[in-house]
């Protein structure tokens, strides 16, 4: 088939490579405008763009594709058969919709309606969601409201961050993708509802829908007061992102575990040691944000509002990011010393 192609982030960039080697004609690919990124604010392309142009395919970067007329018409005289849409970081006005005669479908990286919107990675691992998946949508006007043809689900492990979680997602998006386009080429060409009724695909139910809303700064704040395993979840959704504060030095925390005693098949076993050594109804029991202990090898065990939480890894603004014992050298640790957010 005839191909236009819109990603933006890494995770788009398996589809693209995916869709090429399966002999499909990649006629463009559309991502989002060149970016300043890192700590020089180099202007850099997307990864889907710099992947594009290594394939030697034309790229186009709008700024608003809703605004820009001129592109849109420059977009239909390709003549696509179909668009393919993962994780653009756009949504398309209904005149880009209209213009392929097999539909525009996107990869989606949750099972819809769970999750619709821009974060359903992040969200999944936010609200524990003991498995997620990938969804193969015909789009239409609704913020992925459209009818789903494949989707395929993926059980979530409680040490997995959301960069895990997302290479696994981005792998079975592209597979997915692969398998639904022969699919809809064979369901032929026509009007949207006869093309989706010959598909057979499911239309998706409000009820059980989640939004997994745009994130914001405040999120990736560790809450001390917060339950261990709610902060576990924090750090692995929004990883590498999730912070606190040595001192007056921002700190982030890249892997923890919840020292839960009920989780204990779920952890890395040379945690067992530190299970159930701290009880939550020991009335001299330090507050929420306090180190319990620096475990060896291990790293920090902090106070959390129920059972402690280890930080195996960690960050300092300026520093590299350190483990076990080099963590706890770097940071000079002992127990009794509190992270932002102890009462």
């Amino acid at each position: 088939m005839k191909i236009l192609f819109w990603g933006t982030p890494a995770y788009a960039v398996p589809s693209l490579d995916a869709l090429h080697s399966a002999g499909h004609e990649l006629l463009a690919v559309v991502s989002q405008p060149d970016r300043r990124r890192g700590r020089g604010k180099a202007l850099l392309p997307s990864p889907v763009k710099a992947r594009a142009l290594e394939l030697g395919l034309p790229v186009f970067t709008p700024e608003r594709i809703r605004r820009d007329g001129a592109m849109q018409t420059e977009l239909a005289a390709l003549g696509a058969d179909i668009s393919v849409v993962v994780a653009f970081g756009q949504i398309l006005p209904a005149e880009v919709l209209a213009q392929p005669p097999f539909g525009c479908w996107n990869g989606h990286g949750s099972l819809l309606p769970r999750w619709r919107g821009a974060a359903p990675i992040q969200w999944s691992l936010l609200e524990g969601d003991p498995h997620t998946g990938v969804g193969i949508m015909a789009m239409e006007a609704g913020l992925d409201t459209g009818p789903v043809l494949l989707e395929r689900a993926l059980p979530i492990a409680l040490l997995e961050n959301a960069e895990q979680l997302a290479g696994r997602l981005a792998g079975l998006t592209a597979e997915l993708l692969v398998e639904a386009l022969p699919l809809i080429e064979a369901a032929g060409a026509g009007p949207e509802a006869e093309r989706l009724a010959r598909l057979g695909v499911r239309q998706q139910r409000d009820d059980g829908m989640t939004y997994a809303r745009l994130l914001n700064k405040d999120d990736f704040r560790i809450d001390w007061q917060q339950s261990a395993l709610d902060i576990h979840r924090r750090v692995m959704g929004l990883y590498p992102g999730a912070h606190t504060f040595w001192g007056e030095q921002r700190l982030k925390v890249l892997s923890t575990e919840p020292l839960v005693e009920r989780l204990a098949d779920q952890l890395s076993s040379d945690v067992a040691p530190l299970l159930g050594r701290w009880r939550q109804d020991d009335p001299d029991r330090p507050g929420p944000g306090t180190v319990l202990a620096c475990a060896a090898d291990l790293g920090l065990v902090v106070a959390t509002a129920g059972c402690p939480l280890l930080i195996r890894e960690a960050q300092l603004a300026g520093r590299s990011r350190a483990a076990g014992a080099a963590l706890l050298h770097q940071l000079g640790a002992r127990a009794g010393q509190r992270l932002e957010g102890g009462p």
